[in-house]
C-alpha cells in the first residue's frame, strides 16, 4: 500500500487526529465492529507507533481509501498504489446512479452524492414527517409542502456553500453512517440542528440499506469504499466552513 499524491485528499492533513476517529475505524472495522481482514493500515509500523494520533500516518488513511476503491491486480501492478480519490467517487455515483458532471470539483460531486440520498429519502417521507423538516430547516410557510419543494430548498443550501451546506452534510452523512456502519459522525453533535438530524435518520437510512444491498452483490469493497467516501465529503465540509458565522438557513 502506497499514498498516490491526490490533491482532493492532501486536505486531511490538516485535520484534527480526533475528527479522523471515525474515518480510521471505517477502514478498519466492519458493521459488527470486528477488524476488516483486506484492510492494511494496522499493519503499517507508522500506525502502530502513532495510533490514535492519525495525522501523523493520514498518507497511509489516504492510500487505503484509494486502494480499496482499485481492482486489486491494477493496485499490485501499479507498485501497491490505488486510484485518485475523484475516481472512487465517481465510481461509487455511478453505482448509487447519481447525477454528476465529471468535470466538477469534487466537492460538488460529493454534494451531488449526498443530495441524491437526501432527495431519494425525502420522496419516501410522510407528509406529517415532511411538514416536521420543514419546520426544522426553518422554512416558514410549510402549508402543502411537497417532496420537491424540499429538494429545491436542500439544493439551494448545498449550491451556496458555507456553514449551513456543512451542517446539512453533516446531518445527513451522519444518517448515512448509522445505517452502514452502525455509528455516526462523532462531531456532528454541535454541528447540526439535532431535531433534523432525528427526523432524516429513519428514512435516509431506510433509502441507503436500500441502495447498500442493490451495490453490495457487485463488489464487497463498496462496504468500505461508500462510507469512506461519505465521511470524506463531511470531513472536507468541515475544513471549509465549521468556522464560518451562522448565518442562514438551520439557524
Amino acid at each position: 500500500m502506497a499514498y498516490r499524491p491526490d490533491e482532493d485528499l492532501s486536505f486531511l492533513e490538516a485535520v484534527d487526529s480526533k475528527d479522523l476517529d471515525d474515518l480510521v475505524y471505517c477502514l478498519t472495522h466492519d458493521r459488527d465492529g470486528i477488524a476488516r481482514i483486506t484492510e492494511e493500515l494496522t499493519t503499517a509500523s507508522e500506525y502502530k507507533e502513532h495510533y490514535p494520533d492519525h495525522k501523523k500516518y493520514w498518507e497511509l488513511i489516504a492510500a487505503e481509501i484509494q486502494c480499496f476503491g482499485a481492482n486489486t491486480l491494477a493496485t499490485m501492478l501499479r507498485g501497491g498504489k490505488g486510484v485518485l480519490y475523484k475516481e472512487v467517487l465517481m465510481d461509487i455515483c455511478d453505482k448509487m446512479k447519481v447525477n454528476y458532471n465529471k468535470n466538477s470539483s469534487v466537492e460538488i460531486i460529493e454534494s451531488n452524492l449526498l443530495m441524491k440520498i437526501l432527495s431519494d429519502a425525502i420522496e419516501k417521507m410522510k407528509p406529517d414527517e415532511l411538514k416536521e423538516l420543514a419546520i426544522s430547516a426553518g422554512i416558514k410557510n410549510t402549508n402543502n409542502i411537497t417532496p420537491q419543494a424540499m429538494i429545491g430548498a436542500f439544493q439551494a443550501i448545498f449550491r451556496a456553500g458555507g456553514f449551513t451546506s456543512y451542517k446539512l452534510t453533516v446531518i445527513v452523512v451522519n444518517a448515512v453512517l448509522k445505517a452502514l456502519i452502525g455509528r455516526g459522525l462523532s462531531f456532528a453533535g454541535g454541528a447540526a440542528l439535532t431535531r433534523t438530524m432525528a427526523i432524516l435518520t429513519g428514512p435516509i437510512g431506510w433509502t441507503i440499506t436500500g441502495l447498500w444491498t442493490a451495490i453490495d452483490i457487485a463488489s464487497p469493497a463498496y462496504r468500505v469504499t461508500i462510507p469512506a467516501v461519505i465521511q470524506v465529503a463531511a470531513l472536507r465540509q468541515k475544513q471549509l466552513y465549521a468556522g464560518e458565522p451562522e448565518t442562514l438557513a438551520f439557524s
